[in-house]
């Protein structure tokens, strides 16, 4: 079969490579769309995935096409949208409910083979059935969405509140949805790219602008939600929070990034700071969010590309341009 495989830092190609087997309860996936992440970006510059070469892809949707001796759940036809978390179910995160905090975390696409190729293999248990107006090309976006989500649920946020995020990419504009739909009385938006910006104020914004000082909120935000992982715009959002406020870090920064904090003020004005890492039993509920139309995925997707260009479509997403990318095998 095709797949994209980063090879080494730096260098992604598109190659042959053997046929992919099920386990006893694992099943073989017919890719239909592979969407293109930040966690690709750093795969890419050596972050993350523990070893390369890897087939990346952990955002994806397909056709099962191969059923393990022991799997009952799905059949072959069954159209699926895939959890690319793998837990060890052992450690002391995952009994204590943290598994997206596993001593042993792995996923499909970082640490084992992904869906950026014609077929990938995943446990049955991590499949969701994808109900029938739902397009399989669509539905990579579930995996981001399910972030968000994940992300909502560490905000707990309150009915009223004053909402900014940073970037309005793929996971900005998710969380400007979401934020939407849980009762925030504004929400603003701050992204330095003209175009990404356009799309926020396309789906609903209180407030747009390349930075936050041209927004009209001088007590600050209850709720700032970093979605670019960008030193500056973290540096800037932990500046923004009003008394009593919440800073979420949901954009992946990588490993160099530091910002420095007021300790005095955070103890004063008693400020949160906390962070949202991937995916944690939020995947299904994406999946009917995302059934129910909490997305437009003609909106978010702005390019569907073969898989052949897979290390093009690398290129354009680092270089800003378009929203969410997907390859189609």
């Amino acid at each position: 079969m095709k797949a994209a495989v980063i090879e080494s830092v730096g260098r992604a190609v598109v190659v042959e490579v053997p046929d992919p087997a099920p386990g006893p309860r694992e099943v073989v996936v017919e890719v239909a769309a592979c969407g293109l992440c930040g966690t690709d970006l750093h795969i890419l510059q050596g972050e993350f995935a523990p070893k390369l070469p890897i087939v990346p892809g952990h955002e994806f949707a397909g056709e099962v096409v191969g059923v393990g001796s022991q799997v009952t759940e799905v059949a072959i036809g069954d159209r699926v949208a895939v959890d690319p978390s793998l837990y060890c179910h052992e450690c002391r995160q995952c009994r204590s409910g943290h598994n997206n905090l596993c001593e042993r975390w792995a996923a499909i696409g970082v640490t084992v083979p992904g869906g950026a190729a014609q077929y990938a293999v995943a446990p049955v248990a991590n499949c969701v059935k994808l109900p029938e107006h739902v397009r399989t090309q669509d539905a990579a976006l579930i995996e981001p969405l399910s972030c968000a989500v994940r992300g909502y649920d560490i905000l707990q946020s309150r009915l009223g509140a004053h909402v900014l995020i940073y970037g309005s990419g793929t996971m900005g504009l998710m969380m400007l949805e979401l934020a939407k739909r849980t009762g925030a009385a504004s929400v603003d938006v701050v992204d330095l790219n003209p175009a990404r910006l356009e799309t926020a104020r396309r789906l609903g914004v209180s407030g747009s602008a390349a930075g936050a000082d041209e927004l009209d909120r001088p007590l600050g935000w209850d709720v700032v939600i970093d979605a670019t992982g960008n030193a500056a715009a973290i540096q800037d959002g932990l500046e923004r929070v009003a008394k009593a406020g919440t800073f979420l870090q949901f954009g992946v920064a990588d490993y160099a990034t530091r910002v420095t904090i007021d300790p005095y003020r955070i103890y004063n004005q008693e400020i949160t700071i906390t962070g949202s890492m991937a995916v944690l039993r939020s995947y299904e509920r994406a999946a009917e969010l995302f059934a129910n139309g909490v997305l437009d995925p003609d909106v978010f997707i702005s390019d569907r590309l073969p898989l052949d260009s897979y290390p093009q479509a690398l290129e354009q997403f680092a270089a800003g341009v378009g929203r969410k990318i997907v390859v189609v095998p």
